[in-house]
């Protein structure tokens, strides 16, 4: 399946030495995310979408209040997450506080990771509204609205558009799961994401999800 298909060594390879920019348009390897001393052995990293991109915003949202850095060090394997997106630094800060997230975020403004990574472009919607979203999609669209309206010059600079990104979980420095998002609102579900990074919930309706929404 082309959208759970590992990248190659060789695209690996090329990712490693691609640049990230932080909130304040710093840059450093991509691959210094994820290996390097005081670097945890497992990192989730979320691709995002644009950088107004209201399903992603609550996307963040839903994980970061299932996921906190708190559980993430009660697990038996150092682990930790990460979220890059493909619009400028400045608005690295706003998208943090709106998603209320408290891991480091990172920008790819050209999407060469994106690429390389095999994720797509597209602008449709998908068949059905992820567990994730919890919004109607008129107020998605509003909020994303008003949101760009109130970053002034930086409204124009949250990223293509048509950029969709998707999740890759690294363990030792290799990539051993990715999730290709094949629409705008095809984040892997965040009970998906509980079971690949090893949390052992007994809640039997994430179970049910899980056996849904793993292909």
């Amino acid at each position: 399946d082309g959208d759970t298909a590992l990248p190659t060594e060789e695209e690996w390879s090329k990712c490693a030495d691609m640049l990230v920019l932080d909130a304040e348009g710093k840059s450093r390897p991509f691959k210094s995310l994820y290996a390097g001393e005081g670097v945890a052995h497992r990192q989730m990293i979320i691709f995002v979408r644009h950088f107004f991109c209201g399903n992603c915003q609550e996307y963040v949202r839903t994980l970061c209040a299932s996921i906190t850095p708190a559980d993430l060090l009660r697990l038996p394997t150092p682990t930790f997450l990460t979220i890059v997106g493909c619009g400028a630094p400045s608005l690295i800060s706003m998208y943090a506080s709106a998603t209320s997230c408290p891991f480091p975020i990172y920008t790819d403004p050209r999407a060469q990771l994106y690429s390389v990574l095999r994720m797509g472009r597209t602008l449709d919607l998908g068949p059905r509204k992820p567990d994730y979203v919890q919004t109607s999609m008129a107020g998605v669209v509003v909020s994303s609205l008003v949101q760009s309206l109130r970053m002034g010059r930086d409204a124009l600079k949250g990223g293509d558009i048509k950029q969709v990104g998707g999740e890759v979980f690294v363990e030792g420095g290799r990539p051993t799961w990715i999730w290709r998002m094949r629409n705008t609102r095809d984040h892997a579900e965040v009970p998906v994401l509980r079971r690949v990074l090893g949390f052992a919930d007994e809640d039997a309706p994430l179970k049910k999800r899980w056996s849904e929404n793993v292909r």
